[in-house]
């Protein structure tokens, strides 16, 4: 009897999040449940749920999954926290966010890609999420302090406005490094400063634009 060869999906990429280590259930319950090709360009639907990052307007690229399953699971979070988000793109790492924690407010400097990613979470129905468009690197004062802070770009340290913003005992995940080889840092806020509590792993990440970052290139 022929058999039908089954289409790929999101339980793909909640293997490959396991194959990196990730063992959050939480996590991985949000990754089966989330549509990877609802959250890119339409010309890479067919790649949605490879393993790997799709290319976006302004050179950028979204995330690996299991990189973000990663970063995600290193924030530890249990559905009542504040979170903030640097670097929006499309907005399906901000949805697997959006399942896990109360509230996430994301950011992202190009405002067409602000408003897809609005597009994006609305068609999933998700609410408990705020797009801002503007410097990530000056964090998000009017909604802090936040439980936890992710950062999906490249800076060799971590924004001062972002340190300031993350709650006591919060955790703040960056790749810290040059852009294209870095190491994505894990750190736990303690009084008034940041402890470096691990390195989640190593990869390779577009570079961190603001005024606490890198330039941003001209158009």
């Amino acid at each position: 009897m022929k058999r039908h060869r089954q289409e790929p999906g999101p339980e793909n990429l909640a293997a490959a999040a396991r194959a990196v280590g990730v063992t959050d259930p939480r996590v991985l319950e949000a990754i089966r449940r989330m549509p990877r090709a609802a959250f890119v360009p339409a010309a890479y639907v067919t790649r949605a749920y490879d393993d790997a990052p799709i290319p976006i307007p302004h050179q950028q690229v979204t995330t690996q999954p299991s990189l973000s399953a990663a970063m995600i699971a290193a924030l530890g979070l249990t559905g009542t926290e504040e979170v903030f988000e640097v670097g929006t793109g499309y907005g399906y790492q901000t949805a697997l966010l959006a399942r896990l924690a109360a509230r996430v407010v994301s950011i992202d400097i190009w405002p067409d890609l602000a408003a897809q990613a609005r597009r994006n979470l609305a068609a999933q129905g998700l609410g408990n999420v705020v797009i801002l468009t503007g410097d990530g690197t000056e964090g998000a004062q009017d909604f802090a302090p936040f439980d936890a802070i992710v950062v999906c770009a490249a800076y060799p340290r971590v924004p001062p406005p972002l340190a300031a913003q993350l709650r006591a005992g919060g955790r703040l995940v960056q790749p810290v490094g040059p852009g294209g080889a870095e190491r994505v840092v894990l750190y736990q806020k303690e009084q008034d400063s940041l402890r470096r509590v691990r390195i989640v792993t190593a990869a390779s990440f577009v570079q961190l634009y603001g005024r606490h970052g890198f330039p941003r290139p001209e158009p």
